[in-house]
């Protein structure tokens, strides 16, 4: 009768144990890095410069760079978005001030800094990673890709500052709020 209802725990694999202790490490020195917003940003510069210098010199992967610059775009658009947009949600009152006597509410973010920042430091290394391998190097016209972004950068920005002007919000913090 020693299987049922012994003392002893049940021994966790060694592999699922170390795997645990290394994630719950990488997320104590990432929640670290939490306040310290320029070296964070700082060090995605220089992940981005690797990044392009690794692009230029190897001469390719131009899909790989566009579809990370779409995936960028998409995160930029969570990040000047409110978290409630006032267009698709109904409510009981305005959400965002509209008038300059109603009272001071702080933006909120649909796409945190952090998670900003975090979404786009995994993009850049995992782009990074995928030019190593010859099977995401597809042969493109590459100024046909850029003139396509530019394009789709433009009409998507001017889309969201129209958006910031009709509902009057700024998602920058800028001084004190009153």
């Amino acid at each position: 009768m020693e299987g049922i209802g012994g003392d002893r725990a049940p021994v966790a694999s060694p592999l699922p144990q170390w795997g645990h202790d290394t994630w719950r490490m990488y997320q104590f020195y990432l929640d670290k890095t939490t306040p310290h917003t320029t070296y964070r940003w700082n060090g995605t510069l220089v992940i981005a410069a690797i990044y392009c210098l690794r692009v230029y010199s190897v001469q390719g992967f131009y899909i790989v760079s566009y579809g990370l610059g779409i995936y960028l775009l998409n995160l930029l658009i969570g990040f000047l978005s409110p978290l409630v947009d006032p267009e698709l949600e109904i409510s009981d009152g305005p959400l965002l001030p509209t008038k300059g006597s109603d009272e001071f509410k702080p933006f909120i973010r649909r796409l945190p800094e952090f998670k900003f920042w975090y979404s786009m430091t995994k993009a850049f290394c995992i782009a990074f990673v995928m030019t190593f391998f010859s099977l995401f190097d597809v042969p493109v016209f590459w100024p046909i890709l850029l003139c396509y972004w530019i394009v789709l950068f433009v009409l998507t920005m001017r889309r969201q500052i129209a958006h910031m002007i009709k509902y009057k919000y700024i998602p920058l913090n800028i001084g004190k709020q009153i």
